[in-house]
């Protein structure tokens, strides 16, 4: 009907411009030039089936590091117009058509997206409606925070887990620079939490790798942390050649080399990947509602069950999570933590 509509149009137009133009109408005039508004569209999509499976690995400026299932070849691809506006995220796993080679000049494109299993998102600040989407199908997230140099911060390292517990991905805290500062007091807050901890120095360098690599294996594993606790070197440990890896996806999607500034994804020997990302200032968490925020506290939440009915867990003459943490059940740097992000919660 849209053609038909177009070369009518077209006709009328034409012959009204008799009167005007001396020109004779030709037929072209009659039937009306064929534009992109008059070709007849199909809801029919292409169901690409020699789409092949692969892992996206690297994130940059609209091009994408994929590794072949098949034979872990690496692959640029790009997102097919058919994807609309879903986002692609390292971690993703994805079906692509086209130049599967991997040659310097190939290029592919993302057709698919599979289900997620897990989504780790993350907000600029607490007040900032857009969220983040960090990685996908992470089975658990390693928090690394140094002892010393930089200083530790444990109000970012809460924030992290909250995100990793609203994601439903297993935390794991790694306390770097053991060796610089005793890591007493970190390990006594968190060992209350029931996250596994794992120390790492120099003298201990070894041991604490052998640690990790056990609690990474046949996992996706991703490393959050701020800059300069030590994420690349603990990479660089798991993953031997990883320097060279990053180096040759960041030539592939256009970076030129290796700076840390997205998220890269390596397999790991034996099997398992670890997903290193940028260092972070700030860990946002517009997206988690302020009842959900208080389930992501496993140290804290035992005790809301003796607070009354409607307690905003903010009043110490009324909450009875003040008497829990006396009980030694949290420590009390958790409860002021959680409440500092319950009332940045009710500000927004």
């Amino acid at each position: 009907m849209r053609g038909f509509g177009g070369a009518i149009t077209a006709a009328a137009t034409g012959l009204g411009s008799r009167a005007l133009s001396r020109r004779q109408v030709d037929d072209e005039d009659l039937l009306g030039r064929q534009g992109r508004g008059s070709r007849p569209r199909s809801r029919l999509r292409p169901r690409h089936d020699d789409a092949v499976s692969a892992r996206v690995v690297s994130v940059d400026r609209g091009r994408y590091g994929v590794l072949l299932d098949s034979d872990e070849t690496l692959v640029v691809a790009m997102r097919a117009r058919e994807l609309g506006r879903r986002a692609v995220v390292v971690g993703d796993a994805v079906d692509i058509v086209g130049d599967r080679s991997g040659g310097p000049d190939a290029l592919a494109r993302i057709v698919r997206i599979a289900e997620r299993r897990s989504v780790l998102r993350r907000s600029a600040d607490d007040a900032d409606p857009v969220e983040r989407v960090l990685v996908a199908n992470a089975d658990q997230m390693v928090v690394v925070c140094a002892a010393a140099n930089p200083e530790p911060q444990p109000r970012l390292v809460d924030r992290c887990l909250v995100a990793a517990y609203d994601a439903e991905i297993d935390p794991v805290l790694c306390i770097t620079k053991s060796d610089v500062a005793a890591p007493d007091a970190l390990v006594a807050t968190y060992t209350l939490v029931g996250v596994p901890i794992v120390v790492s120095g120099r003298p201990g360098f070894a041991a604490a790798v052998e640690e990790l690599r056990a609690r990474l294996h046949e996992r996706v594993t991703v490393l959050v942390g701020s800059s300069g606790v030590g994420k690349s070197t603990l990479v660089n440990a798991l993953v031997p050649d990883a320097t060279q890896r990053i180096g040759e996806v960041s030539e592939r999607t256009g970076k030129g080399q290796h700076t840390t500034t997205a998220a890269v994804a390596l397999p790991l020997p034996g099997g398992g990947w670890v997903i290193d990302t940028p260092g972070i200032r700030s860990f946002g968490l517009a997206h988690v509602s302020r009842a959900r925020l208080v389930s992501c506290f496993p140290d804290l939440v035992g005790g809301t069950e003796f607070c009354p009915t409607d307690c905003d867990h903010l009043d110490p003459e009324v909450c009875e999570l003040d008497a829990w943490v006396e009980s030694g059940h949290a420590a009390p740097e958790r409860l002021d933590s959680m409440r500092r992000l319950l009332v940045t919660r009710d500000a927004t």
